[in-house]
């Protein structure tokens, strides 16, 4: 019998013109398997040991070690408790073998050891092309239609078989069998049926992949693209960046007669692409981004990461485009949420924000509008502000002179502690409610009230999609919560 062994792996290995490891390690498998079947358990672990000298192999059955609490599958896994009464050196995660009758190599028979043997070398050979054409590293992927599926493409380039899916697709386009056709590669899943690589022709890094291939200067690193957003088959933004002055970096991309730009726009189906020059000044690279409307101001707001960009009234259609689709790709583009709005909706909102102010300094400074009116013209705006910016900047208000300063910095900071002290006790307050409930912690009470749950109610009224949002916590969490908290409307 271990000869017989030894001469199937050695014919195989000769057959395949693979490594003997690989069938030996396919032949344990299947060794494995028909194991399992004879013992009539295939949830059984079963490991099988062939010696690569003589051909001998032996079979044991595993368990892996695991706490109590983890304790699931009765054949294949043995709680703590359990194995520590016979052999008390081992911990969870220790793996535990016991010999096991072997079947006879005869009746399994070569054919069905054969099958198995052949989808491991399949498989070898499958990951060996796929990581040829991996390591070439190329994302722009070029190939032909073998096959159409409800929607999704199959598309054969070289010896790799790609799927573009229908989501994957410019909207209204379509391809028969034959066509070459160009897309980039957008992920490799790896599923059970192995590696399977997916392409895209939506995604914005295909623009860019396009005009690298179009435009020499970018891969001689004379040109650079810095961001790219995209309405597939409608409408696009790119923006480039040169550090060469001699280089006009729109030209370079539109090319003699606009001849690059229009090979980008002919294989993306008509979209139109805006090319924009970009900026290491956030405002200047969005005044940018939204031609060709004009910008009379811009607005930024640094901790909200958005900016009120204010227009003319003429302008205000154009910057915002049809469906707001000009200021949603440079807001995609520059990475920055974008307010667009006309001289009086800006004066508008700075009235509202300055009443705001107002009100804020006068109920808790204790101050009359005139002196929360400087404060408002020099750009403050809340407490913080008014406590914890450095004295000598405050010094520099010409209207206020040292001991109105130092009363209102500690003005300020009083209303502050007073306010965390007030929000400390309605949160030990909401960690009491809660606490109540059935299956909360501790610490998921402390964290709920910190996010402005205070109320059993207050949880009962969110959606599981909500609280994980929220908090963070997991899905399962989330709705065995709130499951929890709705339960006496039901009673």
């Amino acid at each position: 019998m271990s000869k017989e062994v030894l001469l199937l792996v050695d014919a195989l290995a000769r057959e395949k013109n693979v490594s003997p490891d690989i069938v030996f390690v396919a032949l344990e498998q299947a060794l494995a398997s028909a194991t399992r079947k004879k013992h009539g358990e295939d949830d059984i672990d079963v490991r099988v040991a062939i010696d690569r000298q003589t051909g001998d192999f032996q079979s044991f059955r595993r368990w892996r070690v695991v706490e109590d609490s983890q304790w699931l599958s009765e054949f294949q896994e043995l709680p703590l408790s359990q194995v520590h009464q016979t052999r008390p050196e081992l911990q969870a995660g220790d793996i535990i073998e016991e010999p096991l009758e072997a079947v006879d190599f005869g009746r399994i028979g070569a054919q069905a050891a054969k099958q198995v043997i052949f989808q491991k070398i399949r498989d070898a050979e499958r990951e060996q092309i796929l990581a040829d054409f991996l390591e070439r590293q190329d994302s722009l992927i070029s190939g032909v239609v073998k096959r159409h599926d409800r929607g999704n493409y199959l598309v054969e380039s070289g010896r790799v078989e790609a799927l573009l899916p229908r989501d994957q697709l410019i909207q209204r386009e379509s391809f028969r069998v034959g066509d070459r056709v160009r897309a980039y590669l957008l992920r490799v899943d790896r599923g059970g049926r192995g590696p399977q690589v997916i392409l895209s022709r939506v995604v914005p890094e295909f623009l860019s992949k396009l005009f690298e291939l179009e435009v020499p200067e970018i891969e001689e690193g004379l040109l650079e693209i810095k961001a790219a957003a995209r309405d597939p088959g409608v409408r696009a933004k790119i923006a480039v960046h040169t550090r060469d002055r001699r280089l006009d970096p729109i030209g370079t991309c539109v090319g003699m007669r606009g001849s690059r730009v229009q090979a980008v726009i002919s294989e993306l189906a008509g979209e139109r692409v805006d090319i924009i020059l970009w900026s290491e000044d956030p405002a200047q690279f969005v005044i940018n981004a939204l031609a060709p409307a004009e910008v009379n101001s811009i607005r930024v707001d640094e901790d909200a990461h958005s900016m009120d960009v204010v227009v003319d009234e003429e302008q205000l259609a154009q910057a915002i485009g049809r469906g707001g689709q000009n200021v949603r790709l440079a807001s995609e583009l520059t990475g920055w949420n974008l307010n667009i709005m006309t001289e009086n909706q800006a004066h508008e909102k700075d009235e509202a924000e300055s009443a705001r102010a107002r009100t804020l300094f006068v109920s808790r400074l204790d101050v009359d509008e005139e002196v929360a009116d400087i404060l408002i013209q020099e750009g403050f705006s809340t407490l913080e502000e008014v406590a914890y910016v450095p004295k000598n900047e405050m010094m520099a208000i010409e209207a206020l002179d040292e001991e109105t300063i130092n009363e209102l910095r500690s003005r300020a900071r009083n209303a502050l502690l007073n306010e965390a002290i007030a929000t400390e006790e309605k949160v030990e307050h909401a960690v009491e409610d809660l606490s109540s409930m059935n299956g909360m912690d501790a610490d998921t009470a402390v964290l709920l009230a910190s996010k402005g749950i205070h109320t059993i109610q207050d949880l009962a009224d969110l959606s599981v999609d909500e609280l994980e949002e929220l908090t963070g916590l997991g899905h399962e969490r989330a709705s065995a919560l709130i499951m929890a908290a709705r339960a006496p409307m039901f009673g």
